[in-house]
């Protein structure tokens, strides 16, 4: 069983930053990868960043170059920088992992980034 955490959400104006934060209660330095997704109102839920234990990174094209992802194994936690966030950056952000053959969710952060 896996529980994760997120943090950092927030209202901001375009142009700005925010750090979310993914704190689980296992010990992430076996997981192989950590992900955020995010989804908009009405639409799908989307994979937005990937970081993998052998500290490879994915990310959507409608994010790279903006965010940035990263996990710290000591702490268990994983985090997201995004900069430059535009109003269709607003979302609600899950972190989510596949742990011992089963997909686990947090709840989830807001993010509103208004024009």
């Amino acid at each position: 069983q896996v529980e994760l955490v997120e943090s950092g959400g927030d209202f901001v104006q375009a142009g700005g930053s925010l750090r979310l934060s993914c704190a689980a209660s296992v010990n992430i330095f076996s997981i192989n990868d950590m992900n955020w997704y995010r989804q908009a109102p009405g639409k799908q839920r989307e994979l937005v960043a990937t970081a993998t234990r052998a500290e490879n990174t994915y990310y959507s094209v409608s994010v790279k170059g903006r965010f940035t992802i990263s996990r710290d194994n000591a702490k268990n936690t994983v985090y997201l920088q995004m900069n430059n966030l535009k109003p269709e950056d607003t979302g609600r952000y899950y972190c989510s992992t596949y742990y011992q053959w089963q997909r686990y969710w947090g709840q989830g952060t807001q993010v509103t980034v208004s024009s």
